[in-house]
């Protein structure tokens, strides 16, 4: 729970709203940062059906891209771990939400405990 100095006016709202964000952060499963595609391919034979019909086009093929030190990294998975990585993707994007309303929530909660603290003589 945030510590503050002093009672503020919504002192007790910014509180109870801070502990929710951090418990939606602590029901946060796996994450991991990139972009998580489903794709589905043409192959090389000319009179294969994918080539006429979207929908039968061969796949799905899972691939991971994200950055590392400003390199782009493409991981191929199996079609058994992309749903789990798809998933593990939205996490972060929640993660990442979450960590902003935290931030935006503690500027205003500490603008207003500067707001209300009492300055008392210097000398």
């Amino acid at each position: 729970m945030p510590r503050h100095s002093g009672t503020h006016p919504g002192a007790d709202r910014h509180d109870q709203r801070f502990a929710e964000l951090r418990r939606q952060l602590q029901d946060l499963g796996y994450f991991c940062k990139g972009t998580i595609l489903e794709r589905r391919m043409k192959c090389g034979q000319p009179h294969c059906a994918c080539h006429q019909d979207p929908s039968k086009r061969h796949g799905p093929y899972w691939e991971w891209t994200y950055k590392v030190q400003g390199k782009t990294v493409n991981v191929k998975l199996t079609p058994a771990a992309g749903p789990t990585y798809k998933a593990a993707s939205q996490q972060y994007r929640k993660l990442k939400s979450l960590l902003s309303r935290l931030e935006r929530l503690s500027r205003k909660a500490l603008a207003a405990q500067a707001k209300g603290a009492k300055v008392g003589p210097t000398c």
